[in-house]
Protein backbone atom coordinates (compact mmCIF):
# COMPACT_ATOMS: atom_id res chain seq x y z
CA UNK A 1 0.00 0.00 0.00
CA UNK A 2 1.11 3.65 -0.46
CA UNK A 3 1.64 6.07 2.12
CA UNK A 4 -0.88 7.19 4.56
CA UNK A 5 -0.31 10.83 2.87
CA UNK A 6 0.70 11.82 -0.27
CA UNK A 7 3.27 13.63 0.58
CA UNK A 8 5.14 10.84 2.04
CA UNK A 9 5.73 9.18 -0.85
CA UNK A 10 5.50 5.28 -1.28
CA UNK A 11 5.24 4.06 2.26
CA UNK A 12 6.73 0.86 2.05
CA UNK A 13 9.35 1.60 -0.38
CA UNK A 14 11.86 4.45 0.82
CA UNK A 15 13.91 5.98 -1.61
CA UNK A 16 17.76 4.22 -1.14
CA UNK A 17 19.71 6.75 1.13
CA UNK A 18 17.08 9.15 1.29
CA UNK A 19 16.62 10.45 5.47
CA UNK A 20 12.72 9.21 5.79
CA UNK A 21 12.33 12.30 8.21
CA UNK A 22 12.36 14.55 4.41
CA UNK A 23 8.97 12.39 3.70
CA UNK A 24 7.48 14.57 7.24
CA UNK A 25 9.53 17.42 5.98
CA UNK A 26 7.64 16.64 2.04
CA UNK A 27 4.02 16.96 4.13
CA UNK A 28 4.23 20.36 5.71
CA UNK A 29 5.47 21.69 2.30
CA UNK A 30 2.93 20.36 0.32
CA UNK A 31 0.55 21.65 3.11
CA UNK A 32 2.14 24.79 2.98
CA UNK A 33 1.04 25.19 -0.92
CA UNK A 34 -2.34 26.20 0.51
CA UNK A 35 -1.17 29.10 2.78
CA UNK A 36 2.24 30.56 1.16
CA UNK A 37 0.64 33.50 -0.74
CA UNK A 38 -0.56 35.00 2.59
CA UNK A 39 2.50 33.78 4.86
CA UNK A 40 5.13 35.35 2.09
CA UNK A 41 2.95 38.85 1.49
CA UNK A 42 3.06 39.79 5.70
CA UNK A 43 6.52 38.68 5.74
CA UNK A 44 6.97 41.43 3.92
CA UNK A 45 4.44 43.86 5.44
CA UNK A 46 5.69 43.26 9.14
CA UNK A 47 9.52 44.75 8.39
CA UNK A 48 8.59 47.32 6.50
CA UNK A 49 5.34 48.55 8.77
CA UNK A 50 7.73 47.95 12.16
CA UNK A 51 11.30 49.50 10.56
CA UNK A 52 8.62 52.27 9.27
CA UNK A 53 6.39 53.06 12.11
CA UNK A 54 8.89 52.49 14.65
CA UNK A 55 12.83 53.15 13.24
CA UNK A 56 12.20 55.95 11.07
CA UNK A 57 8.72 57.54 12.65
CA UNK A 58 9.77 57.23 16.20
CA UNK A 59 13.56 56.97 15.53
CA UNK A 60 13.64 60.70 14.45
CA UNK A 61 11.73 61.63 17.51
CA UNK A 62 14.88 59.37 19.90
CA UNK A 63 17.70 60.50 17.45
CA UNK A 64 16.33 64.22 17.87
CA UNK A 65 16.54 64.18 22.00
CA UNK A 66 19.37 61.24 22.34
CA UNK A 67 21.37 61.96 18.88
CA UNK A 68 22.40 57.91 19.15
CA UNK A 69 21.55 54.57 21.07
CA UNK A 70 24.62 52.34 21.78
CA UNK A 71 26.50 54.67 18.92
CA UNK A 72 24.11 54.75 16.16
CA UNK A 73 21.16 55.85 14.86
CA UNK A 74 17.58 54.35 16.23
CA UNK A 75 17.04 52.80 13.55
CA UNK A 76 20.36 50.59 12.69
CA UNK A 77 20.02 50.21 16.31
CA UNK A 78 16.64 48.45 16.09
CA UNK A 79 16.34 46.70 12.83
CA UNK A 80 18.61 43.84 13.70
CA UNK A 81 16.50 43.39 17.13
CA UNK A 82 13.59 42.97 15.17
CA UNK A 83 15.14 40.68 13.14
CA UNK A 84 15.67 37.97 15.81
CA UNK A 85 12.29 39.19 17.92
CA UNK A 86 10.34 38.20 14.61
CA UNK A 87 12.32 34.77 14.63
CA UNK A 88 11.37 33.96 17.56
CA UNK A 89 7.35 35.05 17.51
CA UNK A 90 7.74 33.00 14.11
CA UNK A 91 9.39 29.92 15.15
CA UNK A 92 6.78 29.92 18.52
CA UNK A 93 3.93 30.48 16.21
CA UNK A 94 5.23 27.41 14.29
CA UNK A 95 6.20 25.30 17.04
CA UNK A 96 2.62 25.73 19.39
CA UNK A 97 -1.45 25.18 17.30
CA UNK A 98 0.30 23.23 14.45
CA UNK A 99 1.90 20.80 16.55
CA UNK A 100 -1.06 20.26 19.11
CA UNK A 101 -3.26 20.22 15.84
CA UNK A 102 -0.15 17.49 14.49
CA UNK A 103 -0.92 15.07 18.13
CA UNK A 104 -4.47 15.86 18.84
CA UNK A 105 -7.10 17.56 16.13
CA UNK A 106 -6.00 16.67 12.68
CA UNK A 107 -3.36 13.82 14.57
CA UNK A 108 -1.36 14.07 11.34
CA UNK A 109 1.56 13.12 13.25
CA UNK A 110 -0.53 9.42 14.06
CA UNK A 111 -0.89 9.24 10.07
CA UNK A 112 2.53 9.67 9.63
CA UNK A 113 3.80 6.99 12.13
CA UNK A 114 1.56 4.82 10.21
CA UNK A 115 4.12 4.76 7.60
CA UNK A 116 7.60 3.58 7.93
CA UNK A 117 8.32 6.71 9.56
CA UNK A 118 9.39 6.94 13.68
CA UNK A 119 8.72 9.75 15.87
CA UNK A 120 12.49 11.25 15.72
CA UNK A 121 10.99 11.22 11.44
CA UNK A 122 7.97 13.14 12.81
CA UNK A 123 9.99 15.18 14.67
CA UNK A 124 12.97 15.90 12.73
CA UNK A 125 10.70 16.89 9.45
CA UNK A 126 8.72 19.19 11.13
CA UNK A 127 11.60 20.85 12.28
CA UNK A 128 13.52 20.98 9.26
CA UNK A 129 10.51 22.32 7.94
CA UNK A 130 10.12 25.50 10.41
CA UNK A 131 13.67 26.10 10.03
CA UNK A 132 12.98 26.43 6.34
CA UNK A 133 10.22 29.16 7.50
CA UNK A 134 12.84 30.87 9.31
CA UNK A 135 15.26 30.64 6.79
CA UNK A 136 12.56 32.69 4.15
CA UNK A 137 11.92 35.30 6.89
CA UNK A 138 14.84 35.93 8.14
CA UNK A 139 16.03 36.61 4.63
CA UNK A 140 13.37 38.62 3.51
CA UNK A 141 13.81 40.64 7.00
CA UNK A 142 17.77 41.24 5.56
CA UNK A 143 16.50 42.14 2.38
CA UNK A 144 14.06 44.96 3.66
CA UNK A 145 17.17 46.08 6.08
CA UNK A 146 19.03 46.60 2.95
CA UNK A 147 16.44 48.28 1.37
CA UNK A 148 15.99 50.86 4.85
CA UNK A 149 19.46 51.29 4.26
CA UNK A 150 20.54 49.75 7.93
CA UNK A 151 23.18 46.85 6.43
CA UNK A 152 26.25 48.53 8.23
CA UNK A 153 28.80 45.23 7.52
CA UNK A 154 29.99 42.75 5.04
CA UNK A 155 28.93 40.07 7.60
CA UNK A 156 25.38 41.36 7.81
CA UNK A 157 24.08 38.16 5.61
CA UNK A 158 25.18 36.13 8.35
CA UNK A 159 22.64 38.02 10.51
CA UNK A 160 20.06 34.92 8.41
CA UNK A 161 21.41 32.10 10.22
CA UNK A 162 21.57 34.25 13.28
CA UNK A 163 18.04 34.70 13.06
CA UNK A 164 17.40 30.98 12.19
CA UNK A 165 19.24 29.83 15.30
CA UNK A 166 17.47 32.50 17.63
CA UNK A 167 13.92 31.17 16.32
CA UNK A 168 15.35 27.39 16.45
CA UNK A 169 16.19 28.38 20.30
CA UNK A 170 12.46 28.58 21.00
CA UNK A 171 11.21 26.15 18.89
CA UNK A 172 12.27 22.98 20.15
CA UNK A 173 11.73 23.97 24.04
CA UNK A 174 7.97 24.86 22.80
CA UNK A 175 7.52 21.48 20.86
CA UNK A 176 8.61 20.11 23.65
CA UNK A 177 6.43 21.79 25.80
CA UNK A 178 3.33 21.62 23.43
CA UNK A 179 3.54 17.60 23.20
CA UNK A 180 2.78 17.41 26.56
CA UNK A 181 -0.29 19.52 26.59
CA UNK A 182 -3.85 18.55 26.02
CA UNK A 183 -5.63 21.85 24.71
CA UNK A 184 -4.09 24.87 23.67
CA UNK A 185 -4.72 27.14 26.77
CA UNK A 186 -0.74 26.36 27.60
CA UNK A 187 0.16 28.47 24.64
CA UNK A 188 -1.93 31.55 25.75
CA UNK A 189 -0.10 31.62 29.27
CA UNK A 190 3.06 31.34 26.79
CA UNK A 191 2.31 34.04 25.10
CA UNK A 192 1.73 36.48 27.90
CA UNK A 193 4.05 35.01 30.28
CA UNK A 194 6.76 34.40 28.41
CA UNK A 195 7.06 35.61 24.68
CA UNK A 196 5.64 39.23 25.03
CA UNK A 197 8.04 39.92 28.29
CA UNK A 198 10.76 38.37 26.24
CA UNK A 199 9.68 40.63 23.26
CA UNK A 200 10.03 44.03 25.30
CA UNK A 201 12.60 43.48 27.36
CA UNK A 202 15.76 41.50 26.10
CA UNK A 203 17.22 44.16 23.87
CA UNK A 204 15.00 44.63 21.26
CA UNK A 205 13.95 48.47 21.68
CA UNK A 206 16.48 49.16 24.16
CA UNK A 207 20.13 48.47 25.81
CA UNK A 208 19.21 46.54 28.81
CA UNK A 209 21.90 48.58 30.48
CA UNK A 210 18.93 50.79 30.68
CA UNK A 211 17.00 48.08 32.97
CA UNK A 212 17.54 47.60 36.83
CA UNK A 213 20.83 45.68 37.70
CA UNK A 214 18.63 42.65 38.75
CA UNK A 215 16.66 42.99 35.67
CA UNK A 216 19.63 42.94 33.98
CA UNK A 217 20.93 39.83 34.73
CA UNK A 218 17.28 38.17 34.24
CA UNK A 219 17.74 39.66 30.50
CA UNK A 220 21.20 38.39 30.47
CA UNK A 221 19.73 34.40 30.67
CA UNK A 222 17.26 34.77 28.17
CA UNK A 223 17.42 33.35 24.46
CA UNK A 224 16.37 36.45 22.61
CA UNK A 225 19.16 38.40 24.22
CA UNK A 226 21.56 36.45 22.88
CA UNK A 227 20.13 36.40 19.34
CA UNK A 228 19.34 40.12 19.52
CA UNK A 229 23.33 40.53 20.23
CA UNK A 230 24.66 38.41 18.08
CA UNK A 231 22.05 39.54 14.95
CA UNK A 232 23.59 43.58 16.02
CA UNK A 233 26.47 42.41 16.42
CA UNK A 234 26.70 41.17 12.71
CA UNK A 235 24.52 43.58 11.40
CA UNK A 236 26.52 46.75 12.59
CA UNK A 237 30.03 44.95 12.32
CA UNK A 238 30.94 45.44 16.18
CA UNK A 239 30.75 41.28 17.09
CA UNK A 240 33.69 40.13 18.68
CA UNK A 241 34.70 36.86 18.13
CA UNK A 242 34.49 35.80 22.12
CA UNK A 243 31.13 37.33 22.27
CA UNK A 244 29.82 35.94 18.72
CA UNK A 245 31.06 32.29 20.10
CA UNK A 246 29.17 32.96 23.60
CA UNK A 247 25.67 34.08 21.84
CA UNK A 248 25.95 31.35 19.40
CA UNK A 249 27.01 28.71 21.80
CA UNK A 250 23.93 29.47 24.16
CA UNK A 251 21.03 29.66 21.49
CA UNK A 252 23.32 26.25 19.95
CA UNK A 253 22.82 24.17 23.97
CA UNK A 254 19.20 25.21 23.86
CA UNK A 255 18.16 24.17 20.66
CA UNK A 256 20.03 20.84 21.54
CA UNK A 257 18.55 20.55 25.15
CA UNK A 258 15.10 21.51 23.66
CA UNK A 259 15.41 18.67 20.99
CA UNK A 260 16.47 16.21 23.31
CA UNK A 261 13.43 16.95 25.55
CA UNK A 262 10.91 17.21 22.37
CA UNK A 263 12.26 13.56 21.46
CA UNK A 264 10.99 12.27 24.25
CA UNK A 265 7.50 14.32 24.47
CA UNK A 266 6.75 13.40 20.83
CA UNK A 267 7.30 9.52 22.36
CA UNK A 268 5.56 9.69 25.41
CA UNK A 269 2.62 11.19 23.78
CA UNK A 270 2.29 9.78 20.26
CA UNK A 271 3.95 5.74 21.14
CA UNK A 272 1.56 3.85 22.86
Amino acid sequence: MGGVVTAFGTATQPRVGAPRWLRSLAYWAFQYKRTWRGSVTTSFLYPVLYLAALGVGLGSLVDHHVHAVSGVSYLDFLAPGLLAATAMQVGANESMYPVMDAIKWGRTYFAMLATPLTVKDVLRGHLAWIAVRLVTVCAIYVAIMEAFGTLRSGLAVLAIPAGVLAGLAFVTPIMAFAGTQESDRGFSSLYRFGLIPLFLFSGTFFPITQLPRWLQYVAYATPLYHGVALCRGLVLGNLGIAAGAVHAGYLVALVVVGYVFAVRSYRKRLVW
